[in-house]
């Protein structure tokens, strides 16, 4: 069992700038078989996209996603964790804020995110959470 964020996150975030279009950024999700990314500016983390943000606030708004940009739809209210915080913490603030990712970051860089998967497959590896988590791509 994982005690610490570090133990359990995903490391290597895959960031992008404010001025990434949709297109590019679902490319990004695709290539890396995530469900987010991290927007920063000048190495610091400035909001968080995923794909039902996409979704939601461009597509079904009518967006063009070639025109519309990361920083335009990206959720700026982070919250985040490091990654020497307990893990009970990373658990608590999922909760208190509806989310099932957290940025981790060090000195204000990112450095990995942690998600509800993560976390299912570091502290109850035999759950359907930790099974559906672990599973190969859907393509």
């Amino acid at each position: 069992m994982a005690r610490v964020v570090r133990e359990a996150m995903s490391t290597e975030p895959i960031c992008l700038t404010s001025s990434t279009t949709l297109i590019d950024a679902a490319v990004q999700m695709r290539e890396y078989d995530i469900g987010d990314v991290l927007i920063t500016d000048q190495d610091r983390i400035y909001g968080v996209l995923t794909d039902r943000d996409i979704v939601i606030r461009a597509l079904a708004e009518g967006r063009d996603p070639a025109s519309t940009t990361a920083g335009e739809i990206a959720s700026r209210q982070l919250v985040t964790v490091s990654p020497d915080d307990p893990v009970n913490r990373a658990v608590e603030l999922m909760r208190e804020h509806a989310v099932r990712r957290l940025p981790v970051c060090q000195d204000g860089k990112p450095v990995g995110i942690v998600s509800v998967g993560d976390l299912a497959i570091k502290q109850d590896p035999r759950s359907a959470l930790a099974d559906i988590s672990a599973a190969a791509a859907n393509r």
